[in-house]
Formats: C-alpha cells, sequence, structure tokens
C-alpha cells in the first residue's frame, strides 16, 4: 500500500457507536482522563479492564460479553493486542480500531525469556525497579516530563501489583500473530505512533498501519512508546478528528482543547524528591538515549509528504 493511499477520510459510522478505550501494560483508566473528557461529549466512552489472565485471547472473549453490540475500540501498547484480539473473535461488532504503540507481530522467543527474571523480581517485592527496565527512560521521548512519566507509571504499578504484572506478562509472552486480521480488516483504522519508541519502533508500527485496508498512521514527534502520558493533549486531538471530523461541529485542535492540569497526576515518587530534583533544567537521560534513526526521520518526511 502507497503512503498515499493509507490517510482517508473516516464515515460517519464511527460517530455512531460507542468507544471502548483499553489500558496498556500495567496502566488503568487514569491514563485515559483527558480522552475521556474530550470524546464523552460526542460518544459514551467505557475503560475495558485488562483482567488477570495469562491469554489475550482470554481477555478479549471476557470483554466481549460485557461489550456493546457494537463498538470503536482503542487499545494501548497491551490493550492493542487485546483489540485485535477483539477483532479477530467479533469483526462484526467492531466499528473501528486504533492501536496505540502496539503491533500485531507475536514476542520473539527472546523476548519472552527477558521476561521471566522481571517476573521472579516482581514477585520479590521488586516491581518498581523492574518497570524502570521493562519499560526505560529511553523508550520515551526526551525532555523534563521523562520522569515523572516514569514515576507515573511505577505508580500505576505498584497500585495494580505483582500478581498483575504476572499475568500481563504471560499475555505478552503468549501474544498470538494478528497480521492476518488485520488484513482482512474493512473498519476504519488508525495506528498513532511516537516517534521516539524504542520498544515498538516506527518502522514497525508503520508496517502495522500498512496491513489494514482502511488505516492512517498519525506520528507524534515528542512521544515515544507512551503518547498518552507523554503527549495527552496531542492524542485526544487526533482521536477526536478520526472519530468525530467533519460530522462534529468542528475538527479540534490542540490549542482549542480544555486546559489540563499539570500534571494530571503527580507521582509518588516525584512527591518523595526535593522540586530541584523533580524538575531539572537539563534532562539527565537525554545524553544517553538512543537518537532517532536517519531511517525514522525519512519514514517521517515521506509520511509528511504524502499527508
Amino acid at each position: 500500500m502507497k503512503y498515499g493511499q493509507m490517510y482517508m477520510i473516516e464515515p460517519a459510522q464511527l460517530l455512531a457507536h460507542p468507544l471502548v478505550v483499553v489500558p496498556g501494560f500495567m496502566s488503568d483508566g487514569r491514563v485515559w482522563e483527558p480522552q475521556i473528557r474530550l470524546l464523552s461529549r460526542h460518544v459514551p466512552v467505557t475503560v475495558a479492564p485488562v483482567l488477570n489472565a495469562d491469554r489475550v485471547e482470554d481477555v478479549a472473549a471476557s470483554l466481549l460479553v460485557h461489550m456493546p453490540e457494537k463498538f470503536t475500540v482503542v487499545g494501548a501498547g497491551l490493550g492493542g493486542s487485546i483489540a485485535m484480539a477483539m477483532l479477530q473473535e467479533a469483526p462484526d461488532r467492531i466499528a473501528g480500531i486504533c492501536l496505540i504503540g502496539s503491533t500485531p507481530l507475536p514476542e520473539t522467543p527472546a523476548k519472552a525469556a527477558e521476561r521471566e527474571p522481571w517476573i521472579i523480581r516482581a514477585r520479590s517485592g521488586r516491581l518498581r525497579g523492574v518497570m524502570e527496565e521493562v519499560i526505560p527512560a529511553s523508550a520515551l521521548a526526551p525532555g523534563p516530563l521523562r520522569h515523572q512519566v516514569m514515576g507515573q507509571l511505577a505508580d500505576m504499578a505498584e497500585d495494580l501489583g505483582a500478581d498483575v504484572f504476572v499475568s500481563q506478562s504471560r499475555m505478552l509472552q503468549r501474544r498470538s500473530d494478528q497480521q492476518a486480521t488485520l488484513m482482512r480488516a474493512d473498519q476504519p483504522g488508525l495506528v498513532i505512533c511516537g516517534v521516539h519508541d524504542q520498544i515498538i519502533p516506527v518502522k514497525r508500527q508503520l508496517f502495522t498501519a500498512e496491513l489494514m485496508k482502511n488505516a492512517r498512521i498519525e506520528m507524534i514527534e515528542d512521544a515515544g512508546h507512551l503518547p498518552l502520558m507523554e503527549q495527552p493533549d496531542r492524542v485526544s486531538a487526533i482521536l477526536h478528528n478520526w472519530i468525530v471530523g467533519e460530522h462534529g461541529r468542528q475538527p479540534e485542535r490542540e490549542e482549542t482543547l480544555d486546559p489540563l492540569p499539570e500534571p494530571v497526576w503527580t507521582s509518588r515518587r516525584s512527591r518523595r524528591r526535593p522540586v530541584a530534583v523533580e524538575t531539572p533544567a537539563v534532562d539527565s537521560t537525554a545524553a544517553t538515549s538512543e537518537p532517532v534513526s536517519e531511517d525514522v526521520l525519512q519514514l517521517t518526511s515521506e509520511y509528511r509528504a504524502s499527508a
């Protein structure tokens, strides 16, 4: 599929159905607060809990029992895997699908093996430190928000606990290949990609968008693997224009969104640190982060030229 063929205007069908959002790995409904505040003006919004199970397909089947008859689904990370499993299980019930920092590919044996020591350490009470390795700071966009986002993610992980960490790790290890599911899909599709994502790189997310017949991709330059937390206003604007678009009063721009409190919540780790350390003038992790490759920059420029 050519880049120019990927950017289509979705029909009004998305506006006619409820929206279901699925959190990512060790996340909960807090990450969706800005999107709920904006999108609930137009469609009913439900946060689907990621239940304890060892297989993505089992979670998807359980959730489908309680979901609306037909709905648009947005999944981030692991939530995207669950969204794709819903699409595989009940394609006629999915009005549209959006994937944020997700992939249809199964986990490699090497990555699955890497999770085993993390599981052992999480069970022994070291979950917060483990999370800093599972989603390292280098997977986020450089900048002063890195420390805040890492703290918020660790807070959610501690609230969910080690048992959920083990369960969700097993889901990732055992997730199925969903390439064929996306290739069969006729629904409107959207991929939201952070340019600095080193966990699901840009090339892989471009590939995901190309698998779908009626999909587009939106790249966020100042985000990495967690666009929902790094650039919530930008994600809100993208989702609004995808779901509502021309069919609402007017498309939303970032500057017209309701102002959000800064931050949406403050991490417990940040509250334990002096203010001078919490907001450094220079991001000390930026120098050690892997720069965005020339290939990614070229793909981004091609995307802009074709949009």
